[in-house]
């Protein structure tokens, strides 16, 4: 895990000709959706943006979809939050992200965690992260689950929860399922 430090500090246009650019920064976060498998592609996605510094949040099941020597940037779990708090002065690796991050992506986000934020719940790093979020950010979801899933309705009252916390719901789209059936889905480009 690597060591968070404060920003360094830009330089007056006096001292130089061209003042540094301010790098974006957004943590993605990743939850068990079989379409967590597409993780290593939307990281490179994201990477190709000039400016952008990416780290990613997941949850435990979410690790059962993608390899995580796939991932080329910073990738937090539940264990790195237990790891770096040892006493009363240390880092809350939580707080530390909410800090660091400029947005926050959440992508997919499966039919478990979108209960657990619509109702407080924060019960892993992500959840925490999330509960914790500076609401004058922006955060995006995108849901992704199975269509019988999908379709109860209970998902759209959750769904209108997190919109009502300010969060930005990204659409899913029609496709194939991994299940084999037809129905929304998380998908980045029309080409998926």
């Amino acid at each position: 895990m690597e060591p968070f430090s404060l920003p360094e500090p830009g330089f007056s246009a006096e001292k130089s000709s061209s003042v540094p650019q301010k790098k974006s920064r957004v943590l993605v976060g990743v939850t068990g959706s079989v379409a967590a498998l597409k993780l290593p592609l939307l990281i490179a996605e994201l990477l190709k943006i000039p400016g952008l510094e990416v780290k990613v949040v997941t949850t435990e099941r979410a690790k059962h979809f993608y390899n995580v020597q796939e991932i080329p940037v910073t990738l937090y779990s539940d264990e790195d939050e237990w790891q770096l708090w040892k006493g009363r002065s240390d880092p809350v690796l939580h707080i530390e992200l909410r800090r660091w991050a400029d947005l926050m992506l959440v992508a997919p986000l499966d039919a478990n965690t979108l209960a657990k934020l619509a109702n407080g719940i924060c019960d892993n790093l992500l959840t925490c992260v999330i509960r914790a979020w500076d609401l004058s950010k922006p955060l995006l979801f995108c849901p992704a689950m199975n269509t019988a899933m999908w379709e109860h309705p209970i998902t759209a009252q959750q769904v209108e929860q997190l919109k009502g916390f300010g969060y930005t719901e990204i659409p899913c789209v029609v496709k194939k399922l991994v299940c084999g059936d037809e129905g929304q889905s998380f998908c980045m480009s029309s080409d998926w």
